[in-house]
């Protein structure tokens, strides 16, 4: 079994913003594999379905991002899930937009939400996939900034980066790490 987890902030408020392109990727990915992300578990929205043979576990916090780990916790102990299977999804400010950087471990960086889920997991062997929303101008608080709206100019740049990061978390699964990363690393 596999989870993936696309970080975000819950409620409409936050809805097709930049620090939510983790949850936008998750929806892109329920739609190519006719997933559903309606039940409430594990303080998550979560959607059950397979991807090749595999079963994989659609995770949306619903702690907001500052918390994301509680609930990425509670879903690894939960289902006894072995590290290796758990792949995060989410923004990078430090990426140019649209850019997708795959790796299999790593620190949490300046993000918050994954500062939690490294803290509260106490591991940073994870598969993650960031997507660069590019850095703030140097007149905007970074807060405001990760919780504003996209431009219309970048709304198709950070749509193909969402549709390919669904991609290449499926790669992952089938293909392994390595593969994602040659593949979609960019």
């Amino acid at each position: 079994m596999f989870v993936i987890a696309g970080l975000g902030n819950p409620g409409i408020k936050y809805a097709d913003t930049r620090h939510n392109i983790g949850f936008i990727t998750l929806d892109y990915l329920a739609q190519q594999l006719n997933i559903k992300i309606n039940k409430i578990k594990h303080k998550a929205l979560v959607g059950e379905g397979h991807i090749g043979d595999e079963k994989v576990l659609l995770v949306k916090p619903q702690t907001y991002m500052n918390l994301s780990g509680e609930s990425i916790l509670d879903v690894v102990e939960y289902y006894k899930l072995p590290i290796e299977n758990l792949i995060v999804i989410y923004d990078d400010i430090d990426l140019p937009l649209g850019v997708l950087r795959i790796r299999p471990k790593g620190s949490a960086g300046s993000h918050n939400g994954m500062k939690s889920i490294i803290y509260l997991l106490q591991r940073d062997d994870f598969p993650r996939i960031r997507i660069g929303i590019g850095k703030q101008p140097e007149h905007m608080d970074l807060a405001d900034y990760v919780t504003g709206k996209f431009t219309k100019d970048e709304i198709p740049i950070i749509t193909e980066a969402a549709k390919k990061a669904a991609k290449a978390a499926q790669e992952i699964i089938m293909k392994g790490i390595a593969s994602a990363m040659n593949k979609y690393n960019g």
